[in-house]
Parts: C-alpha cells; sequence; structure tokens
C-alpha cells in the first residue's frame, strides 16, 4: 500500500474555518445585587447581643447595601437607634417589617412566631442551639421553604469556624470568671478562692476538652492562680495548648480512671467539648457527679450542643444555675451575652466582611452555594433537610446539598 492510500482524507468542512478570524469571546460581567438584610431584635433566652454593631452597617451601605434594623435591637448593647439610623440604617417599628429583607441575621434561633413571618428563598443566619431545636421547628423552617445557615457550622478558607473560634475565647474567659463567682458562699458556694495564697492551697480546676474555650479558660485560671487538669483524646490540642501557655501543664488523654480520679477533686470542671456535625458527646456520667466535692461546680460550655454532662440542663441568664447531686450546675448556652458588648463587636466583625464578599459575588445565595465553607453551615434549604444529624435525630427525610445544587443548575 503506497503513502497516498495510507492517508486518512479529512473532510473538508472541518478545517476550512481554521484559519478564519474568530469572534472574540468576553467574559460577561456578573450581574451585582445590593443586599437587602435584616435585623430583628432579640427576644429569646435573655438574649443581649446585636448581630451587626454601627460601624459594620456604615460599611455596608457605604457600599450600596441596605440594612433594616428593628427599634431597639442593640440597646441591651448599648447601640443606639441613632447610631445606626447615623451609620444608614433604617430603623423598623415592627418585626414584621424587619422580616421583609431576602436576608436575616440573628445571634440567637428565631422563635417558632418569627418563623411564621419568613418567606420562601429567604436567607436566615443564625446559631442552631441543638438542645433547644424540637421537630416542629425543623418542620416549619422546611414548610417555609427558608435557606438556613447555623452560624456555628461556618468555616472560612482556612477550613476552621470563625464564629465559634470567636465565642470560644469569649466563653472560656467568661466561664473561669463566673466560676470564681460561683465559688464564693454569696453564690451558694462553699466560699473558695480560686487562686490559693499563702498557706491555703489553690481550687482545682478541670477541663474537659484542649480546643479554643479550654486555651482561654486555661490562661484565666493560671492567671488567677488555680491548679488546671487538660483532658482531651486528641494529643496534638495538648501539645499544642501546652505550647501556647508556654508552660508545663497537666495533660491527659481521656481515660476514665484519671478523669473520675481528678473529678471527684476538682472545684471546677468545664465543659468544653466541641461537634463539627452535631451533639457533642457526653464525657461524665451521672454517677461520677454524684461522687464530686459538695458545691463544687460544673460549667458547661458545650450546652449549645448537648452538654458532655449528662447532668446538664439547658439554663438561662435570669435562672442562670441549678444544684444537683450537691454540684451547683451552670449551663447557658449563650454564656458570651453576659458580655454582650464585646460579643456583638465580635460577631460583627466576621460577619461583616462575609456579608461583604457576598455583595460581589452576585448575591448573597450565590455566594453561599458557591463558597463550600458558607455551604457547611447549611442545614434547611427551600423545604429540604440537608444535615444528616439533624436527619437521623428527628426522623425527617435527609436530602444532600449538592444534589439540590445541580438539580437548580
Amino acid at each position: 500500500m503506497s503513502e497516498k492510500e495510507r492517508k486518512i482524507s479529512v473532510p473538508k468542512i472541518l478545517t476550512e474555518g481554521a484559519l478564519h478570524t474568530q469572534a472574540e469571546m468576553l467574559e460577561l460581567p456578573v450581574k451585582r445585587e445590593k443586599l437587602f438584610i435584616g435585623i430583628p431584635r432579640e427576644i429569646t433566652l435573655q438574649e443581649s447581643r446585636v448581630a451587626l454593631i454601627p460601624s459594620a452597617v456604615a460599611t455596608l451601605t457605604a457600599h450600596g447595601h441596605r440594612v433594616l434594623i428593628e427599634m431597639g435591637a442593640g440597646k441591651k448593647s448599648h447601640y443606639s437607634d441613632h447610631e445606626y439610623s447615623e451609620a444608614g440604617a433604617e430603623i423598623a417599628y415592627s418585626p414584621e417589617q424587619v422580616y421583609q429583607a431576602n436576608a436575616i441575621i440573628k445571634v440567637a434561633p428565631p422563635t417558632l412566631d418569627e418563623i411564621e413571618m419568613m418567606r420562601p428563598n429567604q436567607i436566615l443566619i443564625s446559631p442552631l442551639q441543638l438542645p433547644t431545636l424540637s421537630s416542629e421547628y425543623m418542620d416549619r423552617l422546611r414548610h417555609k421553604r427558608v435557606i438556613a445557615l447555623a452560624m456555628e457550622y461556618i468555616k472560612d478558607n482556612s477550613g476552621t469556624f470563625p464564629i465559634v473560634r470567636i465565642m470560644s475565647e469569649l466563653a472560656g474567659i467568661s466561664a473561669m470568671l463566673t466560676a470564681a463567682e460561683l465559688m464564693a458562699g454569696t453564690s451558694g458556694g462553699k466560699g473558695v478562692l480560686l487562686g490559693g495564697i499563702s498557706g491555703v492551697p489553690s481550687a482545682r480546676v478541670v477541663i474537659l476538652g484542649a480546643g479554643i474555650v479550654a486555651e482561654y479558660a486555661t490562661r484565666t485560671a493560671l492567671g488567677l492562680g488555680a491548679e488546671v487538669r487538660i483532658f482531651d483524646n486528641d494529643i496534638y490540642k495538648l501539645k499544642r495548648l501546652q505550647n501556647l501557655v508556654g508552660r508545663p501543664l497537666f495533660t491527659s488523654a481521656i481515660d476514665p480512671y484519671i478523669l473520675e480520679q481528678e473529678l471527684v477533686l476538682a472545684d471546677v470542671a468545664i465543659g468544653a467539648m466541641h461537634s463539627k456535625t452535631g451533639r457533642t458527646p457526653i464525657m461524665v456520667g451521672e454517677e461520677i457527679v454524684e461522687k464530686m466535692k459538695p458545691g463544687a461546680v460544673i460549667i458547661d460550655v458545650s450546652i449549645d450542643q448537648g452538654g458532655c454532662f449528662a447532668t446538664s440542663e439547658v439554663t438561662s441568664l435570669d435562672r442562670p444555675t441549678f444544684v444537683k447531686h450537691d454540684v451547683i450546675h451552670y449551663c447557658v448556652p449563650n454564656l458570651a451575652s453576659r458580655v454582650s458588648r464585646t460579643s456583638s463587636m465580635a460577631v460583627s466583625n466576621i460577619l461583616s466582611p462575609m456579608l461583604m464578599r457576598s455583595g460581589t459575588a452576585g448575591s448573597l445565595e450565590h455566594y453561599v452555594l458557591s463558597n463550600p465553607g458558607m455551604r457547611h453551615g447549611i442545614y434547611t434549604y427551600k423545604g429540604y433537610l440537608t444535615n444528616e444529624y439533624l436527619s437521623k435525630r428527628f426522623q425527617i427525610k435527609y436530602t444532600d446539598l449538592d444534589l439540590l445544587m445541580t438539580s437548580s443548575l
């Protein structure tokens, strides 16, 4: 066979346009949608914080976004309506007005009555607070076809949880200062000073977890002169904490025998475990709490995810403690609300850059869906439950968010 016969002829129609001038393909600019953000006044669990402070509102409104805040929303954090108005916010005189916004931002979960004011495709950004959830709550959100994000499960670009981190810093410091108050005789404690003095031993503090809460609780406890014991099954976290504190500490994996020994002698026990997906595991059974000192203090910072002590029950800031087996329990899910102004500034510092980035992404919904960290916080999406843990807990059908996104393309 000759070389000419071996060649495969290519139809002329496939090659004739190869050298012709091609049309230029230009990227179409993304149509940017101005945000319409609603901030209602918090009415549950003695919540004193506000989601955005006036300076953050001023930044958003300067970029053309619209912020509608309910009258008195910042009062408990000592931000007046006048400050918000001067920052460019619109003042609403009823919650119904606020819930006309496209995005609702809260620092406490909405009540059932507040959910009734919502509408389809509205975006809700608020904490989840697992112990207070009910199947009715989830059904209402699904029925309203709301896109709901849990603040505590939103991730940043580094894979960490920014809201959890900043609130954990506050909670760690507040937990130790609260423990010091509760140990005083005037608060029902045994009248023990957290830090020892000459000739008197220091109080003993046991911390479950070696994350951010534990780090700041440890720093505060050591600063006040207490003895600290830290337990966690993540050896890397224990090593990290010891390096950050800069001094040798008593650290241990969670061995039931060693943990029980330390809790029986403890004056203060701090629950500081965090779950990335669902409920915090119970690390201390009721039988161990029964053996603790009378007048000892348990502060379960993990209560917003169910708590890591078997005896923990959700309390509120007006009645923050209860006594069980002669042990004082403090289980307030919004512990950071005690320092509402600092907390509001911290939350606002996290949320406002996210909102600004979403303004350049086209729309808040597009930004949420295109950002893996934001998507991680979604638990209901337009009538579907997308969180597997909540699905198992409430026996509700679970739908993968990626499938919903694909079907909506």
